[in-house]
């Protein structure tokens, strides 16, 4: 009997730790891809290397947050849309002022924020993107704050003229251009709608691709002598979306 019971007992916590392992396993792959959603939303400091890059290489350490002289990084707690102890930070609360020197670069320990950057100005840590709907601007009113801020503005935001057909003035709006735009989110900071009319995203939530199998000219039209066809790999190879516009003209 005494075998027997011992038996039993063996048996019943086999079964209870393999229990534990699955639902161990389960919660756990629940939680990296939980994280590999949150990761795409997340706005990283200057430098930071693309997203899976960067989460193999950062250690949580913190030092880039202590780095920051205006308190704009801070490292993700429990209840962020963004994984755990990484660095991140909200433009509408506290921008990036995008220091001379990047003191958060300097203090990375790991090269997950890139040493090789040249230059603040040439930093990418998102896009802004305009809602049109909301933005005062593009409303008719006079605003251009978001231009008036933005510290490479001229390059990074611009200001265009568009006339209007029913009345006698013209509306002001800001337009952005994503090759020049840091991410910093002084923009959107500076914002005066309730809710910030231009929001700083990560570039992949907004940029496209044009495709390799499309070809880009100088404007001389297809087939001239001065077009300058730009090709994928797959040249010459027929793929979907290729239209009589964009095949080759004898």
């Amino acid at each position: 009997m005494t075998t027997d019971a011992g038996r039993r007992e063996f048996l019943r916590r086999m079964a209870q730790s393999a229990g534990v392992a699955t639902t161990g396993g389960l919660l756990w792959a629940y939680l990296l891809g939980q994280q590999q959603q949150v990761s795409a939303h997340a706005l990283r400091p200057p430098g930071a290397l693309p997203e899976a890059d960067f989460a193999a290489t950062c250690i949580k350490c913190g030092q880039c947050v202590q780095a920051c002289p205006f308190g704009t990084l801070r490292l993700a707690a429990s209840g962020d849309d963004v994984p755990i102890g990484t660095p991140w930070f909200s433009p509408r609360d506290v921008p990036c002022y995008m220091c001379e020197d990047v003191p958060c670069i300097a203090a990375c320990p790991t090269g997950a924020l890139d040493r090789g950057l040249p230059a603040i100005e040439e930093a990418r840590m998102g896009v802004a993107a305009i809602d049109q709907e909301s933005c005062l601007s593009w409303q008719g009113l006079r605003c251009e704050i978001c231009y008036r801020e933005c510290p490479v503005r001229n390059d990074a935001i611009t200001v265009e003229n568009h006339p209007r057909r029913t009345s006698g003035h013209a509306v002001f709006v800001p337009l952005v251009h994503a090759s020049h735009c840091t991410g910093c989110g002084i923009c959107e900071k500076a914002c005066p709608t309730e809710l910030a009319a231009i929001r700083v995203v990560p570039p992949d939530l907004v940029k496209g691709r044009i495709g390799d199998h499309y070809r880009l000219s100088d404007g001389s039209g297809p087939g001239s002598p001065g077009a300058t066809p730009v090709r994928g790999e797959d040249q010459g190879k027929r793929v979907p979306g290729l239209d009589y516009l964009n095949e080759d003209t004898p």
